[in-house]
């Protein structure tokens, strides 16, 4: 797998399990806490995926700068940055809808 398919992979994953989250939180909001929890399950395997990507990108790397740095890298930097933030939050909301 070339760089930029490596890159896309992380973006793809990254945003996908951020949508899941905010289904997730919807269901939450509705009540439906069954599947808030079903949906939270599978945006986390999309967050591996997105996490390994960037993982493989961090080793062949080896911390030396061997990977040419791009826009579309800091792109998916901020997907995966941002999925991650979207998963801690929207955990916790579907916890206070959870005790109301």
């Amino acid at each position: 797998m070339d760089l930029e398919e490596q890159v896309m992979g992380i973006i793809i994953n990254a945003g996908q399990s951020r949508s899941l989250c905010y289904e997730a939180l919807r269901s939450a909001k509705a009540g439906d806490f069954s599947e808030a929890d079903a949906k939270m399950h599978e945006a986390q395997h999309y967050a591996r995926e997105a996490h390994l990507v960037q993982t493989q990108l961090i080793e062949a790397d080896e911390g030396e700068g061997k990977t040419k740095m791009t826009l579309i890298m800091v792109h998916a930097q901020d997907h995966l940055m941002t999925s991650i933030l979207a998963k801690e939050l929207v955990t916790e909301l579907i916890d206070l809808y959870r005790r109301h």
